[in-house]
């Protein structure tokens, strides 16, 4: 089950009480307190494992607590400190003070290891109370709480291209293709109800990650559909690909605006990021009537067709990129290109790879 979001009651170790112990031998003429001090109570981790992917493992048990530091003894031993609890967590969570709202971490970093909460002191025994004018202290410190937060954990997974489109466009059928991810594909919308993340291996050496969210109708960003939930999921990514349906019953136009429009009120930042288009589905209509309609796309953006495609793209159908994606060159308000696709005849699959691979490249 994919869970990106949970509440937690998190807390580290008591310390442990200090004793009050006294040395009471035969032979031993002049004993004196020996009581030890208390343990310290185990601190709270977080740590990031890149081979979690969901908070699911936390809906069984959202109260977590370091072990507390075991009470001192005498003859001057020390309790034992108590265990620090490491609380694993995908890449890519968050974690909110639910009490202020403010994000107490952003964890990223596959196998970083960050100190949340410290245990409590351990309480000092009463060896450390005797004097000239108390030689029989009777006192020792108990041990200090541990420290109790309530945090929520937010997930926002973290890949290098996210598809942002209508229900049932063909993300789900274009990240299957090109990548190890296998999502289910049906013909009806919302066929996607969780994130997925897909793998594709440029070359031998080379590959990105790219995400798939479910469908984005217009008013998303207001709770409508399922974007709302899911839209925080491409926060992250640094580039985006439009993927708008040639054969939809809504006009391509309508799509792109809206889209755009519902990414600019969730996040204005998110809607500032690098962006393509890939226009699905071509093979849904005789090629005559796909290139009419790509072309009518293309003048609506103010953009001409490339007449040689740098990607390999078919020439069949017209095609749009910007000359460089180097950011000295690079223009935000154009897309990085613009081309026709279909997942079902691998048209363009392979030259669409190599430019988001491109385009990535260059934002590293």
């Amino acid at each position: 089950m994919f869970s990106d979001s949970v509440e937690l009651t998190v807390s580290s170790g008591k310390g442990g009480a200090g004793c009050v112990a006294f040395r009471r031998e035969k032979f031993v003429i002049q004993g004196g307190p020996n009581g030890g001090d208390g343990g310290r109570g185990g601190d709270v981790y977080f740590k990031v494992d890149n081979n979690t992917h969901t908070l699911a493992h936390f809906q069984g048990n959202k109260n977590l607590k370091a072990e507390n530091g075991r009470p001192g003894m005498g003859s001057n031993m020390a309790g034992k400190s108590g265990q620090k609890l490491v609380i694993t967590v995908p890449p890519g969570t968050q974690v909110v003070d639910v009490e202020t709202g403010e994000v107490v971490l952003d964890l990223l970093e596959d196998g970083k290891e960050v100190l949340f909460l410290q245990g409590g002191k351990g309480g000092l025994g009463n060896v450390h109370f005797k004097s000239s004018t108390n030689q029989r202290p009777m006192y020792a410190q108990p041990g200090e709480p541990g420290v109790t937060r309530i945090v929520k954990l937010d997930l926002k997974l973290i890949a290098d291209v996210g598809l942002v489109g209508f229900p049932n466009v063909g993300k789900s059928t274009l990240i299957s293709t090109v990548s190890n991810a296998r999502p289910e594909v049906a013909n009806y919308e919302f066929t996607t109800l969780t994130p997925k993340l897909g793998q594709i291996n440029v070359g031998d050496f080379d590959s990105y990650i790219m995400a798939d969210i479910p469908g984005i109708i217009g008013g998303a960003s207001e709770g409508k559909g399922l974007g709302l939930k899911f839209l925080r999921h491409i926060e992250r990514t640094k580039t985006l690909l439009f993927m708008i349906d040639l054969a939809s019953y809504l006009e391509m136009e309508y799509q792109y605006q809206t889209l755009k429009e519902e990414l600019e009120k969730f996040s204005p930042l998110l809607a500032e990021r690098n962006y393509a288009i890939a226009l699905t589905r071509a093979d849904a209509m005789s090629p005559e009537e796909a290139v009419e309609k790509s072309s009518a796309f293309l003048a609506m953006l103010g953009l001409s067709p490339v007449q040689k495609s740098r990607f390999g793209f078919d020439e069949g159908y017209p095609v749009f990129e910007q000359e460089h994606f180097e950011k000295e060159f690079y223009d935000p308000s154009k897309p990085a290109f613009v081309a026709p696709i279909s997942s079902a005849v691998h048209l363009n699959i392979k030259p669409l790879t190599y430019a988001l691979y491109h385009l990535i490249v260059t934002e590293r």
